[in-house]
C-alpha cells in the first residue's frame, strides 16, 4: 500500500509538471494561476501545495526535470591535464544545439524559461535561478577558454571573463532567436560557425 501511495504521488507530481509546461507555454508564467495548472492536470490546487511551495517552486521543479542544453554541454567538457579543452567544448556545444533542435520537451522548457517568464515579485526565485545558472555557464566558459590559451601558449585577445560573457551571450542569443522562429535559420550550423569565428577572434584558431 505504501509503495502504491508513493507511485500515485509521483504520478500526480509528474502530471502537475507536464501541465505546467503546457500552461506556462500558452499563458506565460506570471499569467498562469495555480488553479490553471491544477485544472490542466486534472487535480486540485491542494495537490499542488502538497508537492510545491508556490508557483516559483513549481517552475524550478519543471526546469530541474529537463537537463538544459548548455548545462549538459559544460558538464561534458573534461579534458585531461595538459590537454586543450576546446575540442571537447566544440563537441559538447554541438550536442547541446542538437538537443535543442530535436527534443520537443527541451524546446518547450527552454521557450518557457526564455520567452514566457516575467520577473514579477512572486517570481523572484525564478530570476535568482536564471542568474545563478548564467554565472555557472560564464565561469565554466572562462575556465575552458583560459585553459585552452595556456595549453596553446597564447594570450586571449580580451580578458577571459569578458570572452566568457561574450561566448555565453552569443550562444544564448542564437537559441533565443531560433525559438522565436525555428524556420528562420539552421541553429546547429549557424551557431557553430559563429562560435568558431568568435574563437578565432579571441586568438584560438
Amino acid at each position: 500500500m505504501a509503495r502504491r501511495s508513493k507511485e500515485d504521488a509521483l504520478a500526480t507530481r509528474n502530471a502537475l509538471l507536464d501541465a505546467a509546461e503546457r500552461v506556462f507555454l500558452a499563458k506565460g508564467v506570471a499569467g498562469t494561476s495555480l488553479n490553471d495548472i491544477a485544472q490542466a492536470a486534472g487535480t486540485t490546487r491542494g495537490a499542488i501545495y502538497w508537492h510545491f511551495e508556490d508557483k516559483a517552486d513549481l517552475f524550478n521543479a519543471m526546469m530541474d526535470r529537463v537537463a538544459m542544453p548548455l548545462q549538459c554541454a559544460l558538464s561534458l567538457v573534461d579534458a585531461a591535464p595538459g590537454e586543450d579543452p576546446l575540442p571537447a567544448l566544440r563537441r559538447s556545444l554541438r550536442a547541446a544545439l542538437h538537443q535543442t533542435v530535436h527534443d520537443p520537451q527541451t524546446q518547450r522548457v527552454f521557450e518557457v524559461a526564455t520567452h514566457k517568464v516575467e520577473y514579477v515579485d512572486s517570481l523572484c526565485a525564478v530570476r535568482e535561478r536564471h542568474l545563478q545558472i548564467r554565472e555557472l555557464w560564464v565561469e565554466r566558459f572562462r575556465q575552458v577558454l583560459l585553459r585552452s590559451a595556456r595549453v596553446r601558449g597564447l594570450r586571449l585577445a580580451v580578458p577571459a571573463a569578458v570572452a566568457a560573457h561574450g561566448l555565453h551571450a552569443l550562444l544564448d542569443g542564437f537559441i533565443q532567436n531560433w525559438l522565436l522562429d525555428p524556420g528562420a535559420f539552421d541553429l546547429e550550423t549557424s551557431a557553430l560557425k559563429s562560435v568558431d569565428a568568435y574563437l578565432r577572434g579571441l586568438g584560438l584558431d
